[in-house]
């Protein structure tokens, strides 16, 4: 059984060496994940040369995730590393202060009294510690400890309710869009989206770095979910980036916000991938518990994209461990059958000549006995557009543009096939497809497949025609033979 819902795995120390990284691929990995709020330029190229080396050797295609750090709304660094603060303390907030100690504490955001009033509530450390605003002077905020518990240098601030000020692209990022620019980023994840907007200057600016890849816009504000639909059309995909979000607008609420986002994805012709805390307890335990278990069968239930591991594959003692599980998670969720989730095929007529091909190509697979789908493609937006019909037949993107290749690795129950260079001829490109499928053991001489082309042939955006095909009729009615 092939498994149709991707795996993003992000690199750090326990994953950035080469034996273990290609465990991981070999275990289940399609996108690495590269966070820079940790490590440097140079690493971060490193580890990408190095994921797409091994992968190559190993026959895989495997994505990249560059992912943007955006503001730093934390305190700073405490005298001796860190406090106790009891319920009822007075504590100030100060921008102006250098090096904390129990009654204050500096700010990374220099910005946060402006955002602040009276009666505002602040989350600290993903919200194990609750602060009271009782005044705001100046450059400093005034506390009351609502809940408490230890509070240790550069602990993130949240407000509940959301409504900081912070820009979602710091010059850190400029910097960091550059470096993904460099080496060739598949995705741009956009930390603390507020709105299109942020999604459209990030897009100019990849772009005005030479850079190619897709715009990932992750929900983690408040503000995002009220923004949900112009953040959904200015990008390309979205992230439900479950831990800062749950402290804005309560952990309770957040389920059903994933399963609304999925859907909202879907429908709207867009990727999602479902983050944070999906098998924490793998950073240090070799099996994940069954509620982390739970976590990830019910978000491949709902339709996402993919699931992604955090500090599980970064920094924990298991990362392959994490991977295979996660895959075996994936798996056994898949066998239930999905109800489609993208209502608009049924409601709504297609927009372009690909979204009809597109839909025509997954009604015939629900109501053949349709063993494969190939996808003959130059931009991968044809599979993108087919993957968004829930349905267990594959989807193989057949395409000559590696770019694309790496690129569909996030596209659920597509996967990319380097095939078509310098060819021209539709009946030899089909003719070959077909027999590429039947080299990979997918179909069999008898089966039934799907292939969709354009014509005239290399054109992006350009699929226009799909044929039903019985595998083994062509090569004997042309008489060829290529075994």
């Amino acid at each position: 059984m092939i498994r149709r819902t991707k795996i993003v795995a992000t690199l750090g120390p326990s994953s950035g060496n080469p034996k273990t990284l290609e465990r991981m691929i070999r275990g289940g990995v399609d996108v690495v994940r590269i966070n820079f709020s940790h490590g440097t330029r140079e690493q971060h190229i490193e580890l990408v040369e190095m994921t797409r080396s091994l992968a190559r050797a190993a026959g895989f295609t495997v994505g990249v995730l560059a992912d943007l750090q955006g503001p730093k709304i934390r305190v700073g660094k405490f005298e001796h590393g860190k406090i106790r603060l009891e319920v009822g303390d007075q504590f100030i907030l100060d921008a102006a202060c250098e090096l904390g100690n129990q009654e204050r504490v500096g700010l990374d955001y220099k910005e946060l009294p402006g955002d602040l009033e009276t009666g505002a509530t602040l989350m600290l450390d993903d919200g194990r510690i609750v602060l009271g605003v009782s005044q705001v002077k100046g450059h400093q905020v005034f506390c009351v400890v609502e809940q408490g518990g230890i509070l240790s240098n550069n602990k993130g601030i949240n407000r509940k309710g959301g409504g900081l000020g912070a820009p979602a692209l710091t010059g850190k990022d400029l910097e960091d869009i550059r470096t993904a620019a460099e080496f060739g980023a598949d995705y741009l994840a956009v930390s603390f989206v507020r709105s299109g907007d942020d999604i459209r200057q990030a897009r100019a600016l990849l772009q005005e770095a030479g850079g190619k890849g897709m715009i990932m816009a992750k929900i983690e504000r408040s503000e995002a979910i009220l923004a949900l639909d112009d953040i959904l059309e200015a990008s390309d995909a979205i992230m439900v980036a479950r831990g800062d979000l749950a402290v804005e607008v309560g952990d309770a609420a957040v389920p059903a916000l994933q399963k609304r986002m999925i859907r909202s994805a879907r429908a709207n012709n867009k990727i999602v991938v479902t983050a944070t805390q999906m098998m924490e307890s793998m950073i240090t335990n070799p099996i994940p518990t069954r509620a982390e278990v739970s976590d990830v069968a019910n978000a491949v239930l709902d339709g996402t994209d993919a699931v992604m591991l955090s500090a599980e594959s970064a920094a924990g003692e298991y990362p392959v461990e994490a991977v295979e599980a996660m895959a075996r998670v994936c798996l056994e969720a898949e066998k239930e059958y999905l109800v489609s989730i993208d209502r608009r095929m049924q409601s709504i007529n297609p927009a372009t000549i690909e979204e009809a091909i597109a839909r025509a190509t997954m009604y015939t697979a629900g109501g053949l006995q349709i063993r494969a789908i190939a996808a003959l493609t130059q931009s991968g937006v044809t599979a993108l557009l087919m993957s968004r019909r829930s349905s267990k037949v594959p989807i193989f993107a057949l395409s000559p543009n590696e770019e694309t290749r790496r690129r569909v690795t996030l596209f659920r129950g597509v996967y990319p096939v380097e095939f078509g260079e310098g060819l021209n001829d539709p009946e030899e490109i089909l003719n070959l497809a077909e027999q590429e499928l039947l080299d990979r053991g997918v179909v069999r001489s008898g089966d039934i497949m799907v292939m969709t082309i354009g014509e005239p042939v290399g054109k992006t955006g350009g699929t226009n025609t799909m044929k039903i095909i019985r595998v083994g009729e062509w090569k004997t009615r042309q008489g060829i033979d290529k075994n």
